[in-house]
């Protein structure tokens, strides 16, 4: 059995090493997109790899939470369509999705 402070470095340990795996991920992906050479395809499928990624985070949440995730994530869009502003935007969310669930639906 290990003690408490054996324990403490082994975490230690193993969130350097986590920090350096994600570091030289990180750094390894610019280093070799600086010898990718950007053609318009290539530049057009970056510009929409945002959207993807919004996309495959978001989906899972409306499929788990149904109506009420759906009617807030539309909210929080709308809003931020219009007034450009991130807090705005999530608290418009909030306050459909907690409508939503306080109506029962």
């Amino acid at each position: 059995m290990t003690t408490p402070s054996e324990a403490g470095w082994a975490v230690a340990v193993a969130i350097l090493v986590m920090a350096a795996a994600t570091y030289a991920m990180r750094a390894g992906g610019f280093w070799l997109m600086g010898h990718v050479p950007l053609t318009a395809r290539l530049r057009r499928m970056l510009e929409a790899l945002p959207g993807s990624v919004v996309v495959a985070v978001v989906l899972p949440i409306v499929v788990r939470d149904g109506l009420a995730a759906l009617l807030a994530i539309a909210a929080a869009g709308a809003v931020m369509l219009v007034r450009r502003n991130d807090l705005a935007a999530v608290l418009a969310g909030m306050a459909v999705a907690a409508a939503v669930r306080a109506a029962g639906l």
